[in-house]
């Protein structure tokens, strides 16, 4: 820990989500700051550093794994770099937060919680939605019963983006829709249904020259008869959305996943009297950055001050899902996420060279 008190950060690359929000809002966490990135192009790195206000740069991740000022790494790799960087970092005798999806498949993430449990390092998948305010307040209210029984959950999620340079975009990156964005309704479901779903099925539509999934749509069952449905899509107009509802009311957020850190939220209860909205209560939250609540939240818990809202086995069980919705791909069928053999499969939109898979990628 630094002099100041403050964890300090090191940053793998010079991704756009890190560049534009995680940085920003470390730098300006009470208990967080950033003191090296690292690029396997060390211009780019120097660039970052000095556009960023970081005071190191480094042109190998290597390096900043080494530098004995950083005590913790956040992880924006594309996402079958993931696993490799994590498990470099942890046994470099560093902390990390992992930019979600935590790894390719199932059997990737218990390799990452393997060597967090022998290093005794913190490692936390960065669904930074878990720490806004508007989610604490939603699973709130579902836990009291002021909606009610709540049997289904509504999530949708879109974007329009067909650049093929875009790692997004890149089937051997680990892109495509389910991992980067459909993985939130899957997160956030089981965060307000405190429950793992017990089967699952998928509808996939592959882009037929990324190979990635453009448009996906599933549904997953829970204990006790309650449900999740979503579509996420990479080549759709932008939208947001998440209904939960219940046998007496429902709850609608408008801006569920990334709403703006300098804007208020809000979220909308109805206990359907009406549908004209007789019954509709909003609530609403002053601007808070996601990003910058997660990094004091997790400074906090290596300073020993309290726990975090989830730990690497949650990520391990929301891959476990994912993979499930990949067999469901295959097969047509409802999967049980889970069970035996079922974290050595491998998604369907997998890289076929596994050389592409190795850490050899300059970002």
């Amino acid at each position: 820990m630094a002099a100041t008190g403050k964890l300090r950060w090191g940053v793998l690359s010079t991704a756009g989500i890190a560049r534009n929000h995680v940085i920003p809002a470390m730098k300006s966490g009470e208990l967080t700051e950033v003191v090296a990135i690292a690029s396997r192009d060390a211009v780019l790195a120097a660039k970052a550093a000095m556009d960023l206000g970081i005071p190191r740069s480094y042109g190998s991740y290597e390096e900043l794994l080494r530098d004995p000022e950083v005590d913790a790494v956040y992880n924006p790799l594309p996402n079958h770099l993931h696993a490799i960087w994590t498990i470099r970092a942890l046994e470099a005798g560093k902390h990390v937060l992992i930019e979600k999806p935590a790894a390719m498949n199932a059997q990737e993430t218990l390799d990452i919680l393997a060597v967090q449990k022998r290093t005794g390092r913190i490692v936390l998948e960065g669904f930074m939605v878990r720490f806004h305010p508007q989610w604490e307040a939603v699973r709130t209210i579902v836990r009291s019963g002021r909606i009610g029984q709540v049997r289904a959950m509504q999530a949708i999620f879109t974007y329009f983006l067909t650049d093929p340079q875009n790692i997004r975009n890149q089937a051997d990156l680990g892109g495509g829709g389910l991992y980067d964005i459909g993985c939130y309704a899957i997160n956030t479901a089981r965060y307000v249904f405190g429950a793992e779903p017990e089967r699952v099925i998928g509808l996939f539509d592959m882009d037929p020259d990324l190979a990635t999934d453009r448009l996906t749509s599933g549904l997953a069952e829970f204990p006790r008869h309650r449900q999740l449905a979503f579509t996420c899509a990479t080549q759709l107009s932008p939208c947001q959305r998440v209904e939960i509802l219940g046998t007496s009311g429902r709850i609608s957020i408008a801006l569920p996943f990334n709403p703006a850190a300098d804007a208020e939220t809000s979220i909308c209860i109805d206990d359907g009297r009406d549908l004209s909205g007789g019954g509709r209560e909003t609530i609403r939250f002053p601007a808070a950055d996601q990003y910058k609540k997660q990094g004091d939240a997790f400074a906090r818990a290596v300073f020993g001050n309290g726990p975090l809202v989830s730990d690497l086995s949650d990520s391990v069980k929301n891959m476990q899902v994912i993979d499930a919705f990949f067999r469901s791909q295959k097969s047509g069928q409802w999967e049980k996420p889970g069970g035996p053999d079922a974290t050595n499969d491998r998604p369907l939109i997998t890289a076929t060279d596994e050389g592409k898979r190795s850490d050899n990628l300059a970002i």
